[in-house]
């Protein structure tokens, strides 16, 4: 069977990209990389293999989806290891709206709320797992 999708980046359109780029790197450790001067102003942002883009929204705040529709997140991570990604993270004073544990639909996830309201889920599908680490 042939592969054509590779990969996926998420796409964040933010009132202050600088400030949120600043964040996503002192927070989270991601590199970014700015691309301003350029006909579509954006930063990309890079950690192992994913990649974030910040986009201008002109002025608008970011409405997460649980504000649009009544739950969801506004971004999913396939991660390994979420304990210490977590334990990163809770040292960096991200905050952490919904700890490590296993959910009713098989994943093994904790989710993080960013600067700018987004909740961005990190977890892995697990079978015959329900310890919770």
């Amino acid at each position: 069977m042939n592969q054509f999708l590779l990969m996926s980046h998420c796409v964040f359109p933010t009132p202050d990209i600088i400030k949120t780029a600043h964040f996503y790197e002192q927070k989270m450790g991601f590199k970014a990389v700015h691309y301003l001067d350029v006909a579509e102003p954006h930063i990309c942002l890079y950690r192992d293999k994913t990649e974030i883009i910040l986009t201008k929204t002109n002025g608008k705040r970011v409405i997460p989806n649980r504000e649009l529709y009544g739950y969801g997140y506004d971004a999913y991570f396939i991660t390994r290891d979420q304990k210490m990604l977590q334990d990163e993270f809770q040292n960096s004073n991200v905050k952490i709206v919904r700890p490590l544990s296993n959910t009713d639909y098989g994943n093994k996830e904790f989710v993080i709320e960013d600067i700018d309201g987004r909740w961005i889920g990190f977890g892995i599908k697990v079978i015959n797992d329900d310890s919770g680490d």
